[in-house]
């Protein structure tokens, strides 16, 4: 199923000017530096998503469906309210309830070496549907660190969280508007076990914010 934003211009307007405190003005995208990831884990029962199972998985083909999704293993909203995790070091570049099919989202954005190139690589991390939000664009995260709960949009759904990687961190909340490929999206599980422990760095690597494309319409999930 699809939905389509409001077409209510008080809340067109807010997404607006909310990309553009993001970015700080048009063009004006810059760098922060945070801690570099030290590896990552499951976003719901930390660190290994126990009590949890994934009931949906990604698929970049019709039907597309560009993450997964986590229920609790007690079935239907038993899990409301449950606690959703960052999966590693960031800082958070969205956070905001945009309705909708999406309910509350927060995106964290991740630096990491790649042990294989090692080279620093950047991902974002999407939790969606969230009953409540419990961080604030700019906030740096640790691995761990509580974000939200686990929420069903409104009733829209039974409780769960739906949960995105992305190579690719100008997408925000236009997923349409990348390629469906590995090249834009991580299949989310297999990312986590590629990358579960990585070197810990005490130095900080310079991230690009305010990357957060023009808000004009959202598709579904």
């Amino acid at each position: 199923m699809s939905f389509r934003a409001s077409r209510n211009p008080i809340r067109l307007l807010a997404l607006v000017l909310a990309c553009w405190a993001l970015a700080g003005g048009i063009g004006a995208a810059k760098t922060v530096r945070i801690a570099i990831a030290d590896g990552f884990d499951f976003p719901v029962g930390k660190p290994d998503a126990g009590g949890y199972y994934k009931a949906r998985g990604m698929r970049l083909r019709p039907p597309v469906h560009f993450g997964e999704d986590w229920n609790g293993r007690g079935g239907g909203d038993s899990d409301l309210g449950d606690p959703v995790y960052a999966i590693g070091n960031g800082i958070v570049v969205w956070a905001y309830d945009v309705r909708v099919g999406w309910g509350k989202v927060v995106i964290i954005r991740h630096a990491y070496r790649d042990p294989a190139s090692g080279q620093v690589k950047h991902c974002d991390s999407l939790y969606g549907h969230l009953r409540d939000m419990q961080v604030k664009v700019g906030e740096q995260v640790k691995r761990g660190d509580k974000i939200g709960t686990i929420g069903n949009n409104r009733g829209m759904y039974a409780a769960h969280l739906h949960f995105e990687i992305r190579h690719n961190i100008h997408v925000g909340m236009l997923r349409e508007s990348v390629k469906r490929d590995l090249s834009n999206w991580a299949d989310p599980t297999a990312f986590i076990h590629k990358y579960r422990r990585l070197n810990r760095e005490w130095g900080k690597q310079a991230v690009p914010v305010g990357t957060c494309p023009e808000y004009k319409g959202f598709k579904g999930l």
